[in-house]
């Protein structure tokens, strides 16, 4: 991780931004539950994690209350988790297919990890106060991954907190803005593919809203427009290469 991505990511769990999510946050992590009760948990902001020359950026919702807020990782140590690392290891972008915990070897290759909210809120629904008091952080991690090409989103939060996040929301219309949609895909002005998807989580996962070959066929649509050898270091004054055009996801 660069120094600069670090710096904001010491900032990230130190923030105090939002009482109500700082509260929840400790009470859950005080009260634990019953299967994790011998474990320490994280219960403080949870900042992304991924490779600083990503060219894939996913955007989640917020940290789950017994996931990335018991380990401190984004997406890690709970069901949502166990959908999204296996995806990303069968395409080529994590090195193994599960994430436990903090410290149990996962490396991202090409692939940086975040979410609209840092802290778990009550129910999964952060406000939109909330919301709009923790998009800096967003808005900053995005000025500092300037390699990325494609963004999922992960449900329409997460889809609309980038959108917002990097500037889009506001120099689109209306009209011009994309429409959210499992599978829609969208190229921004700027070259950037957003494609969007359905939140892995069990409120999809286990009432068939998002099934399996929904899933993948999101990650595979996306390893056609990011390949899988990582672009070499630009050269100074060079072009960004142009993402691929094959058709999209139906």
């Amino acid at each position: 991780m660069t120094d600069a991505l670090q710096e904001l990511a010491d900032r990230i769990t130190r923030c105090e931004r939002c009482p109500r999510l700082r509260r929840h946050c400790s009470q859950i992590a005080s009260a634990r539950k019953r299967e994790f009760a011998s474990q320490s948990y994280w219960g403080r902001p949870v900042p992304g994690f991924g490779d600083p020359e990503a060219r894939l950026l996913i955007v989640g919702l917020a940290p789950g209350a017994h996931g990335s807020n018991r380990t401190g990782r984004v997406f890690t140590g709970d069901a949502s988790g166990v959908w999204l690392y296996e995806a990303l290891h069968r395409y080529g972008w994590a090195n193994q297919p599960s994430a436990w915990t903090r410290d149990d070897g996962l490396t991202l290759t090409d692939c940086y990890i975040t979410a609209a909210a840092r802290c778990a809120p009550p129910q999964n629904r952060p406000t939109a106060e909330e919301l709009a008091r923790c998009r800096p952080y967003l808005q900053e991690e995005i000025g500092l991954l300037s390699r990325v090409r494609v963004v999922v989103g992960l449900g329409r939060i997460g889809w609309e907190s980038w959108l917002r996040a990097a500037g889009w929301w506001v120099r689109l219309t209306p009209q011009e803005r994309p429409n959210f949609g499992h599978g829609a895909e969208a190229v921004l002005p700027d070259g950037t593919v957003l494609v969007a998807s359905f939140h892995p989580s069990r409120q999809n996962t286990n009432t068939g809203r998002l099934t399996r070959p929904m899933w993948n066929g999101v990650f595979e649509r996306v390893r056609t427009i990011v390949p899988s050898a990582p672009l070499q270091p630009a050269s100074p004054g060079a072009q960004p290469e142009e993402p691929s055009r094959a058709p999209p996801l139906h």
